[in-house]
């Protein structure tokens, strides 16, 4: 088994940078290099062309180049400026090719090879690169000329020799090593500080343990129940989990739309615009009502995005209606249990006193009231969650020492389509607890609560009445809000609920205040099949 440690991202980082800083100063300075011999050639060409122009123009060479025994004026002059200027060779021709000078006294007389000779011989002045037996040479080329320029005798030829890359390297490899090791250094600090500061960006991360992070982020995303959308500050999608997918019947990838493409009412623009959180709000999602909650992204107080997340109410109702089936329940066997202790208590003391005839009487008295309430909640109400939850708040009630009256002329044979139990049960519910707080404090001959429910082709009509202190002007209005009331922190959520719930159903919820004091409150539903959720009427 291999004992070797990859290397860490820091490290690879580090030494790629490093490497790039390398590769960008060796092939920089190559390219210096060769400009640097481009602009010598250049350079030595163009002193070679005035040497070899100075030349021509000499009066001792035009009159001797094609003589006999012309050599003997020429190559004198010609070895004497060579020496002079520190060119390689000057060459003196005749139009017939033959030499008149050459360093080499032996080629003197002899006929010249090369054949870019050619442009020369035809009245041109140029200059050519060659590689001869010294070297690389540039070589300028000059004819010579008589008669006023009218007419071509010879050329002058005068070459100099050129450094090679290498031959630079050697002269200036002092000041090229100190530059690439300057050079290296700064781009080594620059590495390990660009790593640095990329690795902290990343939480010290290395690239697995960021991949692993966004399996797993992703892996929780899509197991979600609810359904999460999240868009980026230009109002485009960034997350979407399957469950959302579902619920919008999305089928393609989404992520990088504009929202208002997908969920033209989605609400999180306006959450990234006020940067305020919106929780438990009812929309419609491609025709599903949604419970939908809305929260602004912030990375370092900067708000980046918004998110939100929603389930389909029709699944939290029946949540809900489990639970409020479980929980009224509970309380019907609470109170119904410290009730029947009480009359366990009281039948038993008057055993125990021998007074058995006013023991049976009480029997009698208390099983006939119960079998009244039941059998008129049982008769009347054909829901079983409504019923249930009417006999508790009776019993409720009687352990307030309230008087609660449910009207005899209630009747609720069948509960319309439009309208779901769970949601009956909240309106219902809220109410009548609204109601026995408001007559709790008053005195015993106040201390009632009256309910009715009926149903017509058109409406259910629920009327809750109490006795209680009432309500101030002005006020009809505010005591919906979510969070107002006078009974101090944590209260305020049950007659928001009632109206919310009323306004989704498309329904109507009155206020008055009777001569004799309390609140009487009246909500009408409608019980159409088509009634239900209105845009506008969703907050």
């Amino acid at each position: 088994m291999s004992n070797f440690k990859p290397l860490t991202l820091r490290a690879k980082m580090a030494a790629f940078s490093f490497l790039l800083v390398l590769v960008a100063i060796l092939v920089g300075g190559f390219l210096v290099i060769q400009k640097i011999t481009y602009m010598f050639e250049e350079e030595m060409g163009l002193r070679a062309l005035a040497i070899a122009r100075t030349l021509a123009q000499m009066d001792e060479i035009r009159n001797n180049v094609g003589a006999p025994g012309g050599w003997e004026v020429i190559q004198p002059i010609a070895e004497k400026t060579r020496l002079a200027t520190g060119v390689a060779y000057i060459v003196v021709l005749d139009m017939q090719k033959i030499r008149y000078s050459h360093p080499v006294k032996e080629r003197i007389g002899k006929m010249f090879t090369d054949k870019d000779i050619g442009a020369a011989l035809a009245n041109h002045e140029y200059i050519s690169r060659a590689e001869g037996v010294l070297g690389p040479s540039i070589r300028a080329f000059v004819p010579v000329k008589i008669e006023e320029g009218n007419r071509q005798v010879g050329v002058v030829v005068v070459g100099v020799l050129t450094p090679t890359a290498v031959h630079i390297i050697r002269n200036v490899h002092v000041q090229i090593y100190s530059f690439l090791a300057v050079g290296l250094l700064i781009g080594l600090a620059g590495s390990l500080f660009l790593a640095r500061n990329i690795k902290r960006a990343m939480f010290s991360m290395e690239p697995a343990e960021i991949a692993r992070l966004l399996q797993e982020r992703t892996a929780i995303f899509q197991a979600m129940g609810e359904g999460v959308v999240a868009i980026d500050t230009d109002c485009r999608i960034t997350v979407l989990n399957n469950e959302a997918a579902r619920l919008l019947g999305v089928k393609d990838n989404a992520v990088g739309r504009h929202i208002h493409e997908l969920i033209p009412n989605t609400g999180l623009p306006g959450v990234i615009a006020s940067g305020a959180p919106e929780h438990n709000q009812e929309t419609v999602l491609h025709n599903t009502v949604v419970i939908s909650n809305r929260l602004p992204v912030r990375v370092a107080d900067e708000i980046v995005g918004a998110v939100a997340t929603f389930r389909d109410k029709t699944e939290v109702n029946n949540l809900a209606e489990e639970l409020t089936g479980v929980k009224a329940f509970v309380e019907a066997l609470r109170v119904q249990n410290h009730e029947y202790m009480n009359k366990l208590h009281t039948i038993a003391g008057l055993i125990q006193l021998k007074h058995y005839e006013q023991a049976l009487d009480y029997i009698f008295d208390i099983t006939e009231e119960q079998h009244k309430i039941t059998q008129l909640v049982s008769k009347k109400i054909n829901d079983f969650r409504l019923a249930g939850m009417l006999l508790g708040k009776y019993a409720r009630a009687k352990e307030l020492k309230i008087v609660f009256v449910i009207d005899r002329h209630s009747c609720l044979n069948k509960l319309p389509e439009s309208i779901s139990s769970s949601v009956l049960v909240i309106i219902v519910g809220n109410l009548l607890e609204n109601a026995f707080d408001a007559v709790r404090a008053q005195d015993e001959k106040r201390r009632r609560v009256y309910f009715r429910i009926n149903e017509t082709p058109e409406t259910l009509n629920i009327v809750v009445r109490d006795w209680g202190a009432g309500i101030d002007p002005g006020m009809e209005e505010k005591i919906f809000d979510h969070g107002y009331s006078t009974k101090g922190t944590g209260r305020g959520i049950g007659l928001y609920l009632v109206r919310r719930n009323v306004l989704n159903l498309a329904g109507d919820i009155k206020i008055t205040r009777p001569k004799d004091g309390g609140v009487k409150m009246v909500v009408t539903l409608p019980v159409k099949k088509d009634a239900g959720v209105k845009d506008d009427d969703i907050h």
